[in-house]
C-alpha cells in the first residue's frame, strides 16, 4: 500500500460498464481517490504500487475479472481486491485470492464500509488478520448464496470453517493484549 500520510488512498475500479464504474467513482468522492478502467486489459494497465485497494467486476468480455485477480496477484500486488459482480458465487470461490466478494447491486454504505473494513487493517501488521476478513466474507458469500446441502458436501468449505474457527481465539487474545497496552499507555499518562 502506498498511501502517502494525509491523503486518501486510491482505489482502482475495474467494470466493463462505465455507467457502473462511473457510479461506484461518485460514492467514493471525498472519500478515496479512485481510477477507473474499463475491463481487465486496462486494469492491468492501469494498476501500479500507487493503487491501495481494487474492486473488480468478474463477468467482462474482454478478459474474466478471475483471469484479472490471478494476473494482478502474479504479478507481485497484494492490495485488497473486492469482487463485485453479478456473478452467483460458487464454491471455487474459496480458492480464489480475493479479500471481500460484493453482489450487485452494491449500494453507497456497503461499498464504503467494506473498503474501509479492508483499507483499515494494516494488511502489513496482521496476515492472520486480513486471512480471517477473507475467510469470514467467503464463508458468509456461501452460506448467503448456496444451500445447506450444496455446502455439506464441500470439504473446502468444511476447510475454510475450520480455519476461521482456528484465527479467532488468536485474535482475539491480540486485540486483548493490545486493550492492555492501551490501558498501561493511558495509566503512564495519568501519573506524569
Amino acid at each position: 500500500m502506498s498511501t502517502a500520510a494525509g491523503s486518501a488512498p486510491l482505489v482502482l475500479i475495474v467494470d466493463d460498464e462505465e455507467d457502473v464504474a462511473e457510479t461506484y467513482a461518485l460514492r467514493l468522492e471525498g472519500i478515496y481517490e479512485t481510477r477507473i478502467a474499463h475491463g481487465g486489459e486496462e486494469a492491468l494497465e492501469a494498476m501500479d504500487d500507487d493503487v491501495d485497494a481494487v474492486l473488480l467486476d468478474r463477468r467482462m468480455p474482454d478478459m474474466h475479472g478471475d483471469d484479472v485477480l490471478a494476473q494482478l496477484r502474479e504479478r507481485g500486488y497484494d492490495c485488497p481486491v473486492i469482487m463485485a459482480t453479478a456473478v452467483d458465487p460458487d464454491l471455487n470461490i474459496l480458492e480464489m485470492d480475493f479479500d471481500d466478494y460484493l453482489c450487485k447491486p452494491i449500494f453507497s454504505e456497503t461499498l464504503q464500509d467494506t473498503l474501509a473494513k479492508h483499507l483499515d487493517t494494516g494488511r502489513d501488521d496482521s496476515d492472520d488478520l486480513d486471512t480471517f476478513l477473507s475467510l469470514i466474507s467467503k464463508i458468509d458469500v456461501l452460506e448467503t448464496e448456496l444451500t445447506r446441502a450444496e455446502l455439506a458436501d464441500s470439504e473446502e468449505y468444511e476447510r475454510a470453517k475450520q480455519r476461521a474457527n482456528e484465527l479467532a481465539p488468536q485474535l482475539r487474545e491480540q486485540v486483548e493484549r493490545f486493550d492492555e497496552l492501551v490501558d498501561t499507555y493511558r495509566d503512564i499518562e495519568r501519573e506524569s
